[in-house]
């Protein structure tokens, strides 16, 4: 696994064409890795009818104020490890 709990992370900022599961909302945002959710077939591919290995997912904590641009709470959402960078401050 590429990344562990605490890590600072960036969502793809990537609009392909098919099905992605990561939300627009959340795309090119900054979140903190809350832990990892074992390794799964990719969704994104899997609607495609491709067969890939399975990836890491991880559980990543966002504040509203970044996905949103107001609020005062977190989202979190799970995301495999193709979609994610690390956050260079």
């Amino acid at each position: 696994m590429r990344f562990t709990p605490g890590d600072r992370v960036r969502t793809t900022r990537a609009d392909p064409p098919h099905h992605t599961r990561v939300p627009r909302y959340a795309r090119g945002a900054v979140g903190v890795v809350l832990e990892p959710q074992g390794v799964h077939p990719v969704a994104d591919d899997r609607a495609r009818g491709l067969q890939t290995p399975p990836e890491p997912v991880y559980t990543v904590r966002f504040t509203a104020c970044e996905l949103f641009g107001d609020g005062d709470h977190h989202v979190t959402l799970d995301v495999w490890e193709r979609h994610l960078d690390p956050e260079r401050s």
